[in-house]
């Protein structure tokens, strides 16, 4: 008798935690129509990029694609990357800019994105502070495949948690359409 109850004051306080992790999480998570966090990171092209910045450059009724992936190399990342490189001037032929971001380190983006002959930027988060901003990072290891839509001004406009890696951008270019992005 008495173990059962220890047992269940154990099991208990977990279902307890747990609920209390996934209200934290529900709380700091962004929803459309939020602000995206500013960031500054620095990309596999060589260069570094400030969200700011970026959105103060965007042509009028422009915006921005930010697609977190988990790994790079793992196979669906591999996937979602081809599918950006393979099929990317779908996503270009409107008003946007858009990078893939994980929190690997710099250097394995950088042969990620030559491997996969990414002719966009991946952004790299190494200290995991951005993806927490964003709300995807799992258990501080990687990020959850997310992509946001924001407008010229930072406005989160959409969130696909939902992401198919080997039809990514083809799914963006549709996201975009009936977002009202303009073609270019």
């Amino acid at each position: 008798m008495w173990k059962l109850g220890v047992i269940s004051r154990s099991v208990f306080f977990l279902w307890l935690t747990a609920c209390a992790a996934f209200a934290v999480a529900a709380t700091s998570a962004l929803t459309a129509g939020d602000s995206a966090p500013d960031f500054e990171l620095a990309a596999s092209d060589g260069n570094t990029y400030r969200l700011s910045d970026v959105l103060a450059s965007l042509e009028e009724g422009g915006g921005v694609v930010l697609a977190w992936y988990p790994r790079a190399f793992t196979s669906g990342c591999t996937l979602e990357c081809k599918s950006f490189a393979e099929e990317g001037h779908l996503i270009s032929a409107y008003n946007v800019r858009y990078f893939m971001a994980s929190v690997d380190p710099l250097e394995e983006n950088k042969r990620f994105a030559s491997a996969m002959k990414a002719n966009f930027p991946l952004l790299s988060d190494a200290d995991k502070s951005v993806a927490s901003a964003y709300g995807v990072l799992h258990q501080d290891r990687f990020a959850f495949r997310v992509n946001f839509y924001l407008d010229a001004n930072g406005k989160i406009l959409a969130i696909d948690r939902n992401v198919n890696p080997a039809t990514a951008a083809p799914d963006i270019a549709a996201r975009l359409a009936e977002l009202g992005f303009e073609r270019r």
